[in-house]
């Protein structure tokens, strides 16, 4: 099982696909708040091919370490970096979920290591970030699927009853405990003062229907980002690459194949 370490903690990571000839086509996916890797199972796996994936899990969650918070966004930066390392990737593309998102505008500032952004479910202020809203205790299944409610829309429970049955299966095996949530979501600065020195190109995806941070605010961020292109999914929710992922996917190999 690869591990890195950052200041005596270990990150664990997944890697997939062998990208370009000379390996540098690497995408790395950073996680949003409280949920392990299983929430890039839809991207990932596409992207593996003609891409190199990474798919870290966020300190606290899965079978990364835990340590007590609060974390600091620094800690969760230097992780990225940690990974991109161990992996052997000068550079990489960055795509983030939410906090995820958050961690990789930070990146993109402070490392000079990230080519393209895709930020999902992102905004720069944490007043426009809930949380809360789809945390869940992992040892509780049933409160893990009726936080789902927060993540994913109504037509796509109802429709994909047997998907939602595996989401919660994974997120009780690979989430974080609700101190961990609160720690993570500590980690949250206010990015929008300084948006204007992240002139790497950005996609900025947001599910229209989105009850944990408001698509409006994922607008602005893409106008505030010097080089931020926005694209709204209709009907759907926070967990836009689970609810959209064909067009998701799609866009993402249009946006960092260019």
């Amino acid at each position: 099982m690869p591990h890195t370490t950052e200041s005596g903690v270990r990150i664990y990571y997944e890697t997939d696909g062998r990208g370009t000839v000379d390996g540098t086509e690497t995408v790395v996916f950073l996680g949003d708040f409280g949920l392990g890797p299983w929430q890039w199972a839809w991207q990932a796996g596409a992207l593996a091919g003609p891409f190199r994936t990474v798919v870290p899990t966020t300190r606290g969650a899965g079978r990364s370490d835990a340590p007590p918070g609060p974390y600091e966004i620094d800690d969760l930066v230097a992780d990225v970096e940690a990974v991109l390392s161990a992996v052997g990737a000068d550079s990489a593309h960055v795509v983030g979920a939410g906090l995820g998102g958050h961690v990789a505008i930070h990146a993109a500032r402070r490392l000079g290591r990230v080519d393209r952004l895709v930020l999902l479910g992102t905004a720069a202020s944490p007043s426009a970030y809930d949380p809360g809203a789809l945390a869940a205790d992992p040892n509780d299944p049933d409160a893990v699927r009726e936080s789902l409610t927060a993540g994913l829309t109504e037509e796509f429970r109802t429709a994909r009853s047997e998907t939602v049955d595996r989401i919660v299966d994974w997120r009780t095996a690979e989430d974080a405990p609700p101190a961990v949530w609160e720690a993570q979501a500590d980690a949250v600065t206010d990015a929008t003062d300084w948006l204007y020195e992240v002139t790497d190109e950005t996609l900025v995806v947001h599910g229209a229907d989105d009850a944990v941070v408001p698509a409006a605010a994922g607008e602005r961020l893409a106008d505030d980002l010097p080089r931020g292109e926005f694209h709204a999914v209709p009907d759907a929710g926070h967990l836009v690459g689970v609810e959209a992922a064909r067009p998701v996917n799609d866009r993402l190999h249009a946006f960092l194949g260019e």
